[in-house]
């Protein structure tokens, strides 16, 4: 099925995510690296409170979409920060959208970041953080750069059900060893729990995440520019135990 770009965006306007309404699909599509990353940031400043001139961290920012959106919306300074994607081409993109003043890219490995210690207002990180915060250590690694009081907040891919190092027999066709790193939100409670620095506020999932998840990559699909394979096939096969969860705490 084909759609006019008119139809596209209609049929990838939510409800749920009026903010997000307002950019262009394909520019979305063209720059995603996963499942719209502006509904992920939608849904986690709904829980974030942020202020005009506020210093925010995206850590993970992919090509900076997620840091666009925060800058437009809330008119906060954004670190964007990325290790696969080059700072030159994201300032590009960031210059394209006329808010150079405001998001500034930065490449840097997410165990290596060159900030100083109490600059944030806020940490965010969308669809990136169970690449390398997975274990005990790191929450307390990245805490150091947030002022007290501050917020960190996550949107990661989750699940309803923990897979328990068991690979489930209808995702095995399509199974990479990452998806193990897809918990539930009280996976992340229990161990951002275990910090001492930091007092979790909420632990949650997307109302409708399934369904939202497979409905973008279901209609770029259809579209027919769908550029990441094999993830309808497998979001189909799972049935709904994949979503996407919510982690929010306040620095103590």
């Amino acid at each position: 099925m084909k759609y006019s770009k008119k139809e596209l965006q209609k049929e990838l306007t939510l409800k749920q995510f009026p903010l997000s309404a307002k950019y262009d699909i394909e520019w979305i599509n063209e720059n995603e690296m996963g499942p719209n990353a502006i509904w992920l940031a939608e849904f986690l400043t709904d829980k974030i409170n942020l202020k005009k001139g506020m210093r925010v961290l995206d850590l993970g920012c992919g090509k900076g979409l997620s840091s666009i959106f925060l800058a437009k919306e809330f008119g906060v300074q954004v670190w964007a920060t990325d290790l696969w994607i080059g700072a030159t081409e994201n300032f590009k993109r960031i210059n394209e959208q006329g808010i150079e003043d405001l998001v500034y890219p930065i490449h840097a490995d997410a165990h290596d970041l060159p900030f100083a210690n109490g600059f944030f207002d806020a940490i965010v990180s969308l669809d990136a953080y169970h690449y390398f915060g997975t274990n005990e250590m790191y929450l307390e690694s990245l805490i150091r750069y947030l002022k007290p009081n501050g917020q960190i907040g996550i949107v990661v891919p989750s699940v309803n059900k923990e897979f328990n190092s068991k690979v489930p027999e209808r995702l095995k066709p399509y199974w990479e060893p990452y998806l193990f790193t897809h918990h539930s939100p009280n996976w992340w409670k229990e161990l951002w729990g275990r910090s001492e620095t930091v007092t979790v506020q909420v632990a949650d999932t997307m109302p409708n995440g399934y369904e939202n998840w497979l409905k973008w990559d279901e209609t770029l699909k259809e579209a027919g520019i769908l550029k990441r394979s094999g993830d309808v096939e497998m979001l189909e096969a799972d049935g709904g135990n994949f979503t996407w969860a919510r982690i929010v705490a306040n620095k103590k």
